[in-house]
């Protein structure tokens, strides 16, 4: 039998280990009997990146307040199997912006919905430079599952106006996410007025999305034509995504645009190819003598 002392010092080494890990962020999850279960884990992504300007950052901001509260999304909801969600919202540029705005809670009624939209519409919007979707993602992905949550489903819902240019390429983050079983829609924002940099836009970024950014079974991407029909969009995409209705892999708020594709396997292939984000900072920067 051991000493009480040698017990005592295996106590402290195994807490001291324990403390370690958690520091290092490596902890293990809780058990799923410990995790509250619901039937859905959904962290809403919007791109504060600079090519948004502080109307536009406003008008994202206000359709996803005005979303959460509308009685269809709640009733989207509540029908649930379980009746609840787990919501988190993050706002994303590049890599010096990456934060969560509202952390991790239970949407189960309209109340706890206006609970959820009243910290967002309280919180200040922090604006970056670049857009990176593959750093979102991996900002993202370890929020699940040490949320203390247990989801039949897990959904990152990105939305933005423009396509990942720093950082790891998207589709590799893509990927990512997908080995971890979580599903990746979009919420892409057609726009062709011009930005503070003159950067140029991407008129096809639905598509982007569509063969680069989504992935999991039933992914799909909601367009909004402008920022004007980003709250209508917002509204649709998040009662897809919650009843998990089956439906065309890409939807449009405004007038349809006439698209070709090819597909691959189950997703499109983008056929200007997932790093045109990345050509097109190349090229913005030589056409000023910048860099290399």
């Amino acid at each position: 039998m051991r000493s009480p002392v040698a017990v005592a010092r295996a106590t402290a080494s195994r807490a001291a280990a324990a403390a370690a890990l958690l520091w290092l962020g490596l902890a293990p999850a809780p058990a799923a009997a410990e995790r509250q279960p619901v039937d859905l884990e959904l962290v809403l992504a919007v791109d504060v990146s600079g090519s948004i300007d502080a109307e536009e950052m406003k008008l994202q901001r206000d359709g996803y307040v005005a979303a959460l509260t509308h009685p269809d999304v709640v009733s989207a909801i509540t029908r649930g199997v379980l009746g609840r969600i787990a919501l988190a919202y993050v706002e994303w540029a590049g890599h010096e912006v990456r934060r969560v705005v509202v952390d991790w809670a239970v949407i189960a009624d309209r109340s706890s919905a206006e609970a959820f939209a009243a910290k967002l519409a309280a919180a200040p919007i922090r604006s970056g430079v670049s857009t990176s979707i593959s750093g979102a993602i991996e900002y993202v992905l370890p929020m699940f599952g040490a949320n203390g949550y247990e989801g039949t489903r897990r959904v990152i819902d990105i939305s933005g106006d423009g396509p990942s240019n720093q950082g790891t390429l998207v589709t590799v983050a893509r990927d990512r996410a997908e080995a971890a079983g979580v599903v990746i829609n979009g919420l892409p924002i057609l726009n062709d007025r011009p930005n503070a940099l003159n950067f140029p836009n991407l008129p096809d970024l639905d598509l982007y999305y569509e063969g680069c950014v989504i992935t999991g079974d039933g992914a799909f991407v909601v367009v909004a034509n402008n920022f004007e029909a980003f709250g209508e969009a917002v509204r649709r995409k998040l009662i897809l995504e919650i009843a998990n209705l089956p439906g065309p892999r890409r939807h449009y708020v405004g007038t349809p645009r006439a698209r070709i594709f090819h597909a691959a396997g189950t997703g499109a292939v983008y056929e200007k190819g997932c790093d045109i984000g990345e050509r097109q900072v190349q090229e913005f920067y030589r056409r000023r003598g910048w860099g290399n």
